[in-house]
């Protein structure tokens, strides 16, 4: 396992590092302290007080993963940290478990923002302990090799977001070479390394995007989607993520078509899943956007398709909800103004009839804009012109499928 030890001795954590981590040993008496006064809903039950360590290790893990997929991450954190103190009492302080329980609390500060450097160390602290776990023979140690995949992948992301691209790239090596390692080995399944894959792919990609290498960002991206495709299966949530950033890249690349068609992909997947208002007019929000900063008149009747779709997610909601309506209202009018408004209306009209709702919705946009005086209007196209735009495209066409595009 040289690569743990390697330069390991030059790696050893800053005396404001231990200075933290001895501040989380506060955090961990106060997690695991029977006596705590909050009241909380999703508190321990009563009989876990009186259950083993290896029970209550048990419990704190499920409740992890609850809150993880309902993305409450602030409590996750809290369960982490009692999943740490319990796993030092099941199994002591240098067994690969409790390395395991670090890189789990790294994981889950990487979900917060401005936590990055406590995963860091997090992190690090686990890679000593996997160094003082190996022995030989070292086929005897495939656990602590899966732990080290995912210490490497959760240290190079908590390297990228405090923007050291060099060492992240570093970490991200490291797992993939492990990762590839295992499979020739027999020690992991395929689908468990095309998992594997998707993560490591992603996070590179990520890597050359914030450092605008497009380019190479690109086809990182591109694998990422296909093992997650291979995985998971298209329809799959966890695809969503990964068509928006590879529609971005693509958006800034030039490759509009592609972008629109991706973001497209991952509205289909979103609208499936039984989104929240929320939700669903944010993914209609991202394909609208696409089709505004494509700059091309075939995708105007696209872009005001799903900001009336968005809008009409949000339409009844209050507070935040009500805020984003009338921001995405405003990016509405700002983008009825650059195509000409008033000519939209009259086109729906003759589409779709005086009443239409979409008709009556472009109506409300424009007698908006008629109020505000600092309107400048651009010179239009002729209403002629946008007539036989929209007409000319299918109402029910999905996008990529009209035009040709660059074949992954």
């Amino acid at each position: 396992m040289e690569f743990l030890k390697e330069d390991n001795a030059s790696e050893n954590m800053q005396e404001s590092q231990d200075t933290h981590i001895s501040s989380h040993l506060d955090e961990v008496v106060a997690a695991v302290s029977i006596t705590s006064r909050k009241k909380s809903p999703n508190k321990l039950p009563q009989t876990a007080l009186f259950q083993p360590p290896r029970e209550k290790l048990h419990l704190c893990e499920e409740r992890v993963r609850s809150y993880f997929s309902n993305h409450q991450y602030k409590q996750a954190i809290q369960e982490l940290v009692r999943c740490l103190a319990l796993t030092r009492i099941c199994y002591g302080d240098s067994h690969w478990k409790l390395a395991d329980a670090h890189v789990n609390l790294a994981e889950g500060y990487l979900q917060l923002k401005g936590f990055s450097l406590q995963a860091k160390q997090h992190a690090e602290k686990a890679k000593e302990i996997l160094v003082s776990s190996i022995v030989s023979p070292y086929k005897d140690n495939t656990d602590i090799f899966k732990c080290s995949i995912e210490l490497f992948c959760t240290l190079g992301k908590a390297l990228l977001s405090l923007q050291k691209y060099k060492e992240a790239s570093e970490n991200l090596t490291k797992a993939d070479n492990i990762s590839k390692e295992l499979l020739q080995c027999g020690k992991i399944i395929k689908e468990e390394w095309t998992e594997i894959q998707a993560r490591i792919k992603f996070s590179f990609a990520q890597v050359y995007q914030c450092q605008k290498k497009l380019k190479e960002a690109l086809p990182h991206y591109k694998e990422a989607l296909e093992y997650t495709v291979s995985n998971k299966g298209d329809k799959s949530i966890e695809c969503v993520p990964i068509l928006r950033e590879l529609a971005g890249t693509e958006q800034a690349l030039g490759f509009h078509d592609e972008a629109i068609t991706r973001l497209l992909q991952a509205h289909v997947i979103v609208q499936s899943k039984t989104p929240s208002q929320e939700q669903a007019s944010e993914s209609a929000h991202f394909v609208a956007r696409a089709a505004v900063a494509s700059g091309k008149p075939e995708y105007h009747e696209v872009a005001e398709k799903y900001f009336q779709e968005s809008m009409g997610h949000l339409k009844d909601c209050e507070g935040k909800g009500r805020a984003k309506f009338l921001s995405i209202q405003d990016e509405f009018c700002h983008f009825l103004q650059s195509i000409g408004q008033e000519e939209c209306l009259q086109i729906q009209s003759l589409l779709y009839g005086p009443q239409d709702k979409r008709t009556l919705a472009t109506q409300q946009t424009v007698d908006i804009l008629s109020k505000n005086p600092e309107v400048s209007m651009k010179p239009r196209q002729s209403l002629k012109t946008k007539l036989d735009i929209c007409i000319n495209i299918p109402q029910n066409t999905a996008l990529g499928k009209a035009r040709p595009h660059v074949v992954d």
